[in-house]
């Protein structure tokens, strides 16, 4: 009986263990960079800094530990609509967030529950 991978057609790529202890190494210098911009007052920057920090840990994941670095072109499509995709969602997110630059304030319910409660009875 012959090899999964071999079934596929696909050769086995072997990642060495010197690239996974290296990029460990990297996540965890970015975990301690996290940590600090979170002590350091950036002003206005501190979500940015944050963001991309995070970014860079997310593709040594999903690069080395998810191994699309050595995938064939449906895994990386897949990946690329995924990101996509998350590009759409914090497109939105921020359209939402930039438009509320107006100030609500309720009124109350003092002029509301005598028309409600007619309207309910008549």
């Amino acid at each position: 009986m012959s090899d999964h991978s071999e079934q596929a057609g696909h050769g086995v790529h072997i990642v060495p263990v010197r690239t996974y202890v290296l990029v460990f190494i990297a996540l965890m210098i970015g975990t301690a960079l996290t940590t600090a911009a979170a002590y350091v007052d950036m002003g206005p920057w501190n979500t940015p800094v944050a963001l991309a920090i995070a970014t860079a840990k997310l593709m040594l994941v999903v690069l080395f530990f998810m191994h699309v670095k050595y995938a064939a072109g449906l895994t990386r499509i897949a990946i690329l609509a995924g990101f996509f995709w998350l590009g759409i969602m914090v497109a939105l997110t921020c359209s939402d967030e930039l438009t509320r630059h107006w100030e609500i304030i309720p009124k109350g319910w003092g002029g509301m529950i005598v028309p409600f409660l007619h309207h309910l009875l008549f």
